[in-house]
């Protein structure tokens, strides 16, 4: 159904855009400016992912090629996709990585060593890397990029956390888009007071 579905919005995409701006207000600055902003903050999110992709793909390589692992281009390359769904990607993972060590270095300390790595770059991933990366990239507090993993995680589950990163962009340019008389109703009451 999806390939169906997008085959006709492309098709008659001015025709559905003409019928949906029906609805909206002749006036739509706000509704343009936190559509400009949203763009702006969902390119900076995908450049971010790719950063992300990066280094975590290059330090898996390097740690891999530490131990002596076999396929550790193929390994490090699918560690580094893996972390565009967080926290399902990482466990998903470990599997791979922990089998391909097991089947290298059978039940030894260099299989418990490599594992403890892999584990503490995925903590580091997850816990450091991604809300510092993010805080640059999309103007969001650290704070604020913890927040929404464990806000929209836990109403939404893995989805919550896959998305969480881009709905608290959409929140954050909403609320800088938010017109500042409807913010704060009381300092423009007080403000035409105070000029009568």
């Amino acid at each position: 159904m999806v390939p169906v579905l997008v085959f006709f919005i492309m098709k008659d995409k001015d025709r559905l855009a003409r019928w949906l701006l029906r609805f909206l207000p002749a006036d739509r600055t706000l509704v343009n400016r936190i559509g400009r902003d949203i763009n702006v903050q969902m390119s900076n999110y995908i450049r971010g992912k790719t950063i992300e992709m990066l280094i975590v793909g290059v330090a898996a390589y390097i740690l891999f090629h530490l131990f002596g692992l076999n396929y550790s281009i193929l390994l490090s390359t699918l560690v580094g996709l893996s972390v565009f769904v967080p926290v399902v990607g990482a466990i998903v993972m470990t599997v791979p990585v922990v089998l391909v060590a097991f089947l290298k270095f059978g039940f030894s300390q260099q299989l418990i060593w490599l594992t403890l790595a892999y584990i503490v770059l995925q903590q580091l991933d997850g816990n450091v890397l991604v809300p510092i990366l993010f805080a640059e990239v999309n103007k969001l507090h650290p704070v604020a990029i913890i927040s929404a993993v464990l806000i929209f995680g836990g109403t939404w589950g893995i989805w919550g956390v896959v998305f969480a990163i881009p709905l608290a962009t959409l929140v954050q340019a909403i609320i800088q888009a938010w017109p500042e008389e409807i913010a704060q109703p009381e300092a423009q009451t007080r403000l035409s007071t105070d000029i009568s």
